[in-house]
């Protein structure tokens, strides 16, 4: 069973949009990430003229993260990274230019083996210039006491 009940954080913060930056995306920005990650389709890597160069789904890993408020969590030690989701939208192409805002989605616990955990949901929106969201990006963080 999941609840939030008890967990005494800043919940202002649920839903409230924050600001993360504005983004270009370029072609050699696309091409050498693809090559990073391992891509090899070539609408990735602009190798066949028929085909038209977008962007990996993932490309937003490039820009999220950033600065987010503090939660003002009360509980526990230790915190981690916990797990990310990627909800491709839209074509990510050369020249798009994205802009990033994120926000508290929900805080829930859990117990596990190690006892209580409080998960963080924030969930990172990223739309084009034409103001069309491109991706949502999920990112979980757990904390617990060690």
């Amino acid at each position: 069973m999941t609840t939030d009940e008890g967990i005494v954080y800043d919940r202002t913060l649920l839903g409230k949009e924050n600001e993360i930056g504005t983004f270009e995306v370029s072609l050699n920005m696309i091409t050498e990430f693809a090559k990073s990650t391992g891509e090899t389709h070539s609408k990735y890597l602009g190798n066949d003229d028929q085909i038209p160069v977008v962007a990996p789904p993932t490309i937003c890993n490039l820009f999220v993260g950033g600065s987010r408020p503090d939660i003002k969590l009360e509980f526990g030690d230790v915190s981690f990274f916990a797990g990310q989701s990627i909800e491709s939208k839209s074509e990510i192409r050369p020249g798009d230019t994205l802009t990033a805002t994120t926000k508290l989605d929900h805080v829930y616990s859990k117990t596990g083996r190690s006892g209580k955990m409080v998960f963080a949901v924030w969930q990172t929106q990223f739309k084009n210039q034409n103001n069309g969201i491109v991706a949502l990006v999920n990112e979980s963080f757990v904390t617990r006491n060690k």
